[in-house]
């Protein structure tokens, strides 16, 4: 098992720095809602990677549902929360992440990125909760063809925003990009923006590749449509080399919280270089 000390030590700092820095920087990133304020004039850009967890359902299994590995029982995930915040990390968004990429803005010393993937209805109603209670945020990457009660009615939606959380995007129907048209892929990507930014009020400044699957016509169209970056499913820690190919780490039921930390701190290594990507990724 590993204690918050030796984790910390993993991170190279000290028990009590690492707490007290997360402390002190806690106002930075958790105030629900707040702008992220640029540096003027800007600084170097930030070069340091960051991890960024991948969820989905936040319920335990049934023993007949599709995909198990993808839900995570409420209590395993309040407990790898707790332990993520144990270790000195601290929840950021992704638009936070990018303002440090292109600005220099300031992060806490541990930053990480917790993102939710299609807009289950157990993420506002498990997750969300959890979160709240350590004053962290997340990200959604909303599906809009996912309705409740399976997933998230408009009005939790708007409940996710004023806490805080930053509101992206997967398309409209988790569809296959790559087998996809001019006129399809436009509206899974640019249309649904729009639908959002109209609907929520809120920039929606990355999107996510459904199911990890892209080339690089989805990749151009994706910029196109003015987005900042994207996530994919390729397993690291989030690069600014390039922000259209970001790395998470699925977290998946049954993973411990002394698992789930050990297994960030042994993925803290460079992506594969945007031309390694293997076609469809």
């Amino acid at each position: 098992m590993l204690c918050a000390a030796g984790i910390l030590a993993g991170l190279g700092v000290a028990a009590g720095a690492g707490s007290a820095r997360a402390s002190a920087n806690a106002a930075v990133v958790s105030a629900p809602a707040s702008p992220v304020f640029l540096p003027s004039p800007p600084v170097r850009p930030g070069t340091r990677r960051i991890p960024i967890l991948m969820y989905h359902v936040i319920q335990t299994p049934g023993p007949s549902v599709a995909f198990p590995g993808l839900w995570v029982p409420p209590a395993e995930f309040a407990g790898q929360m707790q332990a993520l915040k144990a270790a000195g990390f601290q929840a950021i968004s992704l638009d936070q992440a990018w303002a440090y990429w292109r600005y220099g803005a300031q992060l806490p010393p541990h930053p990480i990125v917790v993102t939710f993937d299609n807009g289950y209805a157990s993420q506002y109603t498990e997750a969300l909760p959890v979160l709240q209670s350590m004053g962290w945020i997340a990200v959604e990457n909303l599906q809009l063809s996912l309705h409740a009660p399976q997933g998230l009615s408009p009005k939790q939606v708007r409940g996710m925003v004023a806490a805080g959380w930053e509101l992206d995007t997967q398309g409209f129907t988790h569809a296959d990009l790559p087998t996809l048209g001019a006129a399809g892929l436009t509206y899974e990507v640019a249309v649904a923006r729009q639908r959002i930014q109209r609907n929520y009020g809120v920039p929606v400044n990355w999107f996510c590749y459904p199911s990890g699957h892209y080339d690089q016509r989805i990749v151009d169209t994706v910029q196109a449509a003015g987005y900042r970056g994207s996530t994919t499913v390729i397993f690291g820690w989030g690069s600014p080399l390039d922000t259209y190919r970001l790395a998470r780490m699925r977290v998946l039921g049954g993973t411990s919280p002394q698992a789930l930390v050990a297994q960030v701190l042994a993925n803290r290594t460079d992506p594969l270089p945007p031309q390694a990507y293997p076609a469809g990724a």
